[in-house]
């Protein structure tokens, strides 16, 4: 949590540096009848042959630079892949954008239209543009926060994590949602973030209403997470709701850190240790469609677990993989040394060291460490 305030200060320090990262355009909308303002951000070295989540905002008048902010701040740190973000400027329109039925909870008018140009518009525009990865994410703040839950009612909804800040619900809006989450067919992260203080008695009533309903649903395809942000009022609490529901959204895509590897990494008893890597980047790919290379951090984590756990099967598929994801470096001849070493045979292992010897140094692994290996074995063997 201190992590999350941290980021959250970092954020708003640097928020108003970002202009010059982000372009904005005119779009017409057939939909809607007028051109609107759109704002987006593709990363700076954006490839085509690559996969990209997509995040879309509502309220991009002051939501988008958090969101940008906070994504950036999380790639740097490798916690959440480079995404393309597009924010659509609401001033002026918020409230004809998100007009419902009084009746039914539901779009009319206008409302209708904003839902067609976002669905039917403005993201398949995006998908001939851009190569993105089909792992979208949308977020809201109160009223525009409401809008988004209505593309969770579609047979396929159009997007997979659903932010909403303090959201400002139409009628009967919290029963719908109870009932559509609980018969999901397909992975959704919905975050519901409340505020603290200063809120409107109603709001708060109806926010706390639905997450009592959603704590009940039984839904293995439903990520369901609920929060107060502490000391913030209904304004304030999109500066902290941002970048705390993006760093849940990704967990799974995130290093493999000290507290994993003494709760899962260790604890892993379902086969080879070389397993739990592997699921991680198979879920990785499955639920962010994406294709992450295998970090040098997680290698070292499994590397680490295998040698505490004299798992000599993990040990050989490591050398394997070091090999394929830094060729040219000692890792993966280093693996197969300790491996034929540890399995008996210090001819190969004296080979394979040399072999290293001769590779570039790193990590923890240097020429020292691997003559001081060598001499060892010839020492041992009587050479």
């Amino acid at each position: 949590m201190n992590k999350l305030v941290l980021t959250s200060v970092c954020l708003l320090l640097t928020i108003y540096n970002l202009s010059a990262q982000y372009k904005e355009t005119s779009y017409p909308s057939q939909k809607l009848g007028e051109t609107r303002d759109v704002v987006f951000h593709v990363p700076k070295n954006y490839d085509a042959k690559k996969k990209y989540p997509l995040i879309v905002v509502l309220d991009a008048d002051y939501l988008f630079d958090m969101v940008m902010a906070a994504a950036r701040f999380f790639r740097h740190n490798d916690e959440m892949p480079e995404s393309i973000i597009v924010g659509i400027r609401q001033e002026g329109h918020r409230n004809s954008d998100c007009n419902y039925n009084d009746d039914t909870g539901f779009p009319k008018d206008k409302g209708n239209n904003f839902f067609e140009f976002i669905g039917m518009e403005l993201i398949p525009s995006l998908a001939e543009k851009y190569s993105l990865a089909g792992f979208n994410i949308i977020i809201g703040h109160g009223l525009t926060a409401n809008f988004t839950n209505y593309y969770l009612f579609k047979d396929r909804p159009l997007f997979d994590a659903y932010i909403n800040i303090e959201p400002a619900f139409a009628p009967n809006m919290e029963n719908y949602l109870s009932s559509r989450l609980s018969t999901l067919t397909s992975q959704k992260f919905y975050h519901l973030i409340a505020a603290d203080k200063n809120r409107d008695p109603e709001t708060a009533s109806r926010i706390t209403e639905l997450h009592h309903l959603l704590e009940t649903v039984e839904n293995e395809k439903l990520r369901y997470h609920f929060y107060t942000i502490e000391d913030s009022d209904s304004y304030t609490v999109a500066a902290y709701a941002v970048p705390r529901s993006l760093y849940r959204i990704f967990d799974l895509y995130r290093p493999i850190d000290p507290g994993q590897y003494k709760q899962e990494v260790l604890a892993y008893d379902k086969g080879p240790v070389y397993e739990y890597l592997e699921k991680k980047y198979n879920a990785i790919a499955a639920t962010y469609h994406v294709q992450k290379d295998t970090r040098l951090n997680d290698i070292m984590a499994i590397y680490a677990a295998s040698i505490a756990k004299e798992d000599l099967v993990s040990l050989e598929h490591l050398a394997r993989l070091g090999k394929k994801e830094f060729s040219g470096s000692m890792l993966g001849y280093f693996f197969e040394a300790e491996f034929y070493e540890k399995s008996g045979n210090p001819k190969k292992a004296l080979r394979t060291y040399e072999k290293a010897f001769l590779m570039k140094e790193i990590d923890f692994l240097t020429k020292d460490m691997m003559q001081e290996r060598i001499f060892t074995i010839k020492k041992d063997m009587g050479w």
